[in-house]
């Protein structure tokens, strides 16, 4: 086991798309990991909401299931080594993480819209929330960005239970949400990779 910054050349092609979103050179068990456990995520939540939530129409549904699919893949991918390497690389700033941050407005506009009558203070204030973490974190020191990130994971969890709407059937969104760009994401850690991947 070593860290190595180096990842191979982004392939042509739908390859080259994959790579781009997951970060070239996935081993198989990353692969493994964020494709078969976000499906599974994305079954439970659908049937839960059948069983749950009968007045939930089909696009509330098809909604649930899109979105715990995203969630826990970006969870999972995240996290990875390949994807830490690829989102961290040299020439990454904090406006490349911004924008990535500021893209996942959408999903929070689709819960308010789709689960809270499209309640505008929920989606701005999780959404002022997330922006002010998320530059703490990019402003802070990398040795320090993990428990940083940890300590305003926590508070959003928090905040999620106690100072937010929660959307009923979907009151797992909201701290997976903040799980996944707050602690999977932002925080700048080595990509450790296995004794069998070239240094190259």
């Amino acid at each position: 086991m070593r860290i190595n910054w180096n990842y191979p050349p982004v392939r042509r092609g739908l390859a080259g798309a994959i790579d781009r979103f997951i970060g070239p050179g996935a081993t198989p068990a990353e692969v493994l990991l964020q494709t078969l456990l976000p499906l599974v995520a994305a079954l439970v939540a659908v049937v839960y909401g059948m069983l749950q939530m009968p007045e939930w129409s089909y696009l509330q549904l098809f909604m649930c299931g899109l979105l715990a699919l995203d969630i826990s893949g970006g969870i999972i991918t995240n996290a990875t080594s390949t994807a830490k390497r690829w989102y961290h690389r040299s020439g990454q700033s904090i406006r490349q993480h911004m924008n990535f941050i500021l893209l996942h407005f959408l999903q929070l506009f689709l819960v308010a819209y789709f689960f809270l009558s499209f309640d505008w203070v929920w989606l701005m204030v999780a959404g002022g929330y997330l922006v002010v973490s998320a530059l703490i974190i990019l402003m802070t020191s990398v040795y320090l960005q993990r428990p940083v990130a940890m300590i305003l994971y926590s508070m959003a969890f928090l905040i999620s239970l106690y100072g937010l709407a929660q959307p009923e059937g979907m009151e797992w969104f909201l701290p997976l949400f903040y799980c996944k760009l707050l602690v999977s994401h932002l925080p700048h850690e080595e990509p450790y990779r296995p004794d069998s991947e070239s240094l190259s």
